[in-house]
């Protein structure tokens, strides 16, 4: 079978985009050939600093004939629609249609289009220009005098040159017939700008790998990226060292090089004092080299691995010179940035925060700080950390954002300020706050264990999300320019792993209301819906509130005479829809744990259910019961009572929400009676259970329903001619189901 080898060099390809690049260069290419019916073997793509290519294998040569029959209108139909069937079919009369008879719907007309199959080599003239025009590039430039005219060819660099054949393995391919803005396809290519810069002759895939090989150039970006590791890790352990690997940066590397050259260099042990992770990222940020360390040891070595494209005449001693010099000029930046910042403490540097804008329509840093201050003190008992060390933390939390060393990488935030905060004698579990309260960032990254980390890591997003609710700056779609799933996610994971017990109502709703007091005390400009907040004293707001109303708000402090809260019940509807958000985030983060969909839907449909940690703790118990047969068949028989009752309260036009009289039940049948006492046994043992918050023994509570409500079904007959009887038993059935409702609500449940 044929295949297509496809090269499109340009001046260079940035190494952030080399990826996607060759991913959408084989989907479209491979895309446009499906659906014209060509379908292949296999397809691979590379990138290099200065290529894409494509291999397609085993594509026919040519496409097969094609026999449509396409049904057209009655005869007889409107003009309108006539014309339509004509145009669609490329006809261009009804003379060329056949006229069909169907006994039930008449005569229509039917069109037999026939397409003899194409040749590959002229489907691929046709589409690869088409492709290369409309790449889709994140940046992209036009150049030269045909840059000034209108449609001209855009690209990432200049377009340089197209190599694009199609043949069998067995035959001299052909050149694929096209030329994209003066630049025809053809078979010549280059190898390295350097080491060989003359012209390569190609025919077909593997003469193209093996002549670029040749030529000082390695197509596949994966084995540049092993040559690089292995090399460095033989030569870090040559010197008796051991390399810091790095998966982005070797990546990124390996985008920077196509004949990659390992080499080590060395710098002055005196700047060691600056801490590794700033060594790490000037040496990683300004010269993209890997830093080594001592075997078994955290300490850095004072020395580093750069990858070179260039074998150099004198092995490399000038280029390493010339690294080195850039590298020790860089690290005494860095060095002058620690020695700055060491000199003055966190918290007198909090005033800058007040001119650093955390969001217009939210306010300053500093403004936050205050916020997430008050909410960790808040939040500290639930947490088990103390309220004085959340509240300290807090404050310092953001302080690291206006010192030297984050200013020059920000990537840096959070653990420099750790460091200083060390230095200046802060409680370790403040320092280690000041670090973590950006945990977790991701899926894969570690959540903080020591309490106060985990109070300030808390607040810190629930602040965030909480503002941006309030401004109604939600995520839609794939958009979350904020990265609000990820902090609800963070959120989430600090809850469970923790083992954290905290109401979401209540805690979201105290993050709303330090918002709100910030703008009402401060005059912050605001351009969120307005929630009006009022001062009162604490006798008038116990008068006022009622104990669920109160539990939306912040506890009243020791010692406090006014008590703050929102004139509009407006908070309890944000509340409500900020949880529903954690619950669309915890179905995300549960099913990939494993867990189904409709087992959360059904625990977070019972009311009052903001308690992450117990909601898991439900799905579980449920997920596991569900899995037994008494499970499986209690699940049945509450479906099918279920279906009952939606069919007679709609006939009656009532609900059947009364509770059973056992009297009655006596006097029905003998399943009946026994479904009856195990309904009132059932429901109060569940309930017990769930009060202790023992949910696995609720679910074994509901188990012992399962014998009664299978002899129930099988014996009695519910829609009985006696109308009390009737009712009765209806509410029996609603008994039924409002049993299940103790643990979780069953009609949510699929099967």
């Amino acid at each position: 079978m044929p295949d297509l080898l496809l090269e499109l060099r340009s001046e260079e390809i940035p190494a952030r985009m080399q990826r996607r690049a060759a991913d959408d260069l084989r989907k479209l290419v491979t895309d446009a050939l499906v659906d014209r019916g060509f379908l292949y073997d296999g397809a691979k793509a590379f990138a290099t600093p200065r290529r894409l290519a494509l291999h397609i294998a085993g594509l026919p040569a040519r496409g097969k004939d094609v026999r449509e029959e396409r049904k057209g209108p009655r005869v007889g139909a409107p003009e309108g629609a006539v014309q339509g069937f004509l145009k669609g079919a490329g006809l261009a009369s009804l003379d060329q249609a056949t006229i069909v008879s169907d006994p039930k719907k008449g005569e229509f007309y039917v069109a037999i289009i026939e397409r003899p199959g194409r040749d590959t080599l002229d489907v691929l003239a046709e589409i690869l220009p088409q492709i290369i025009r409309s790449f889709p590039w994140p940046k992209s430039m036009r150049w030269g005098a045909a840059s000034a005219q209108a449609g001209a060819l855009r690209w990432v660099r200049p377009l340089q040159s197209i190599v694009a054949t199609f043949g069998p393995e067995t035959e001299t391919p052909d050149v694929v017939p096209f030329s994209v803005d003066g630049i025809a396809a053809g078979t010549t290519t280059y190898g390295h700008r350097f080491l060989a810069p003359e012209a390569i002759e190609v025919r077909r895939f593997d003469d193209y790998v093996a002549a670029l090989e040749r030529a000082k150039v390695v197509l596949d970006a994966d084995r540049r990226k092993d040559i690089i590791l292995h090399d460095a890790r033989d030569l870090a352990f040559a010197r008796g060292l051991e390399l810091v690997e790095d998966e982005g940066l070797l990546e990124e590397v390996a985008g920077l090089v196509e004949w990659p050259v390992v080499l080590l260099g060395t710098f002055d042990p005196a700047f060691l004092d600056i801490p590794a992770e700033a060594i790490r990222a000037t040496i990683k940020a300004n010269q993209k080299c890997f830093v080594l360390r001592e075997p078994g040891a955290e300490r850095l070595a004072p020395a580093f691995i750069l990858t070179s494209n260039l074998v150099a005449s004198d092995g490399g001693l000038a280029i390493t010179a010339g690294n080195e010099r850039v590298v020790r000029a860089r690290l005494s930046d860095a060095k002058f940035f620690w020695e700055t910042d060491k000199a003055i403490r966190l918290e007198d540097r909090l005033p800058k925060l007040d001119s650093i804008v955390f969001h217009e329509k939210l306010g300053t840093q500093g403004e936050r700080v205050q916020r997430i201050a008050a909410l960790a003190r808040e939040l500290a008992p639930l947490v088990g950390a103390d309220p004085d060390l959340a509240e300290r933390a807090a404050r310092l939390a953001k302080a690291d954002l206006v010192t030297e060393m984050v200013g020059e990488f920000p990537e840096l935030q959070g653990l420099m300020g750790r460091k200083y905060a060390v230095l200046q004698g802060e409680h370790a579990s403040v320092a280690a706050a000041v670090e973590d309260h950006y945990k977790p960032v991701g899926p894969s990254d570690r959540v903080p264990t020591d309490p106060v980390a985990v109070a300030v890591a808390l607040v810190d997003k629930l602040d965030t999300l909480a503002g941006f609710w309030a401004i109604d700056e939600k995520p839609t779609g794939s958009k979350d320019p904020y990265a609000l799933r990820r902090a609800a996610l963070g959120v989430i994971r600090l809850i469970l792993e923790s083992k954290v017990r905290l109401p979401l109502h209540s805690q979201i709703g105290h993050a709303f209301q330090e918002l709100l007091i910030q703008n009402a005390k401060m005059g912050m400009p605001s351009s969120y819906k307005e929630y009006p907040v009022e001062f009162v004293n604490l006798t008038a707001a116990q008068e006022k509130f009622s104990p669920f109303d109160r539990s939306l708000l912040p506890p009243i402090q020791a010692g406090a005479t006014e008590y703050r809260v929102v004139k509009s019940a407006e908070s309890y509807f944000f509340n409500a829809d900020l949880v529903s958000f954690f619950a669309d985030r915890l179905k995300v983060y549960l099913r990939d744990q494993g867990a189904r969909h409709d087992l959360i839907d059904a625990v977070f449909a019972l009311p009052g259910q903001d308690d992450l940690l117990m909601v898991v703790r439900r799905v579980e118990a449920l997920g596991k019961f569900l899995e037994t047969d008494d499970g499986k068949n209690l699940l049945a028989g509450y479906k099918r009572a279920a279906n009952i009752l939606r069919i007679e309260e709609k006939k009656d036009g009532r609900s059947y929400e009364a509770v059973p009289d056992a009297a009655l039940a006596a006097r029905g049948e003998p399943e009946e009676r026994a479904l009856s006492d195990a309904l009132i046994a059932a429901r109060s043992a569940a309930s017990a259970a769930v009060e202790r918050e023992d949910f696995a023994g609720a679910m074994q509570a509901l188990s012992i329903l399962r014998a009664p409500v299978d002899a129930f079904f099988e014996k009695v007959t519910v829609n009985a001619e006696d109308p009390a009887l009737r009712e009765n038993r209806l509410a029996l059935l609603n008994a039924l189901r409002a049993a299940t409702r103790e643990v979780a609500d069953f009609s949510k449940i699929e099967g």
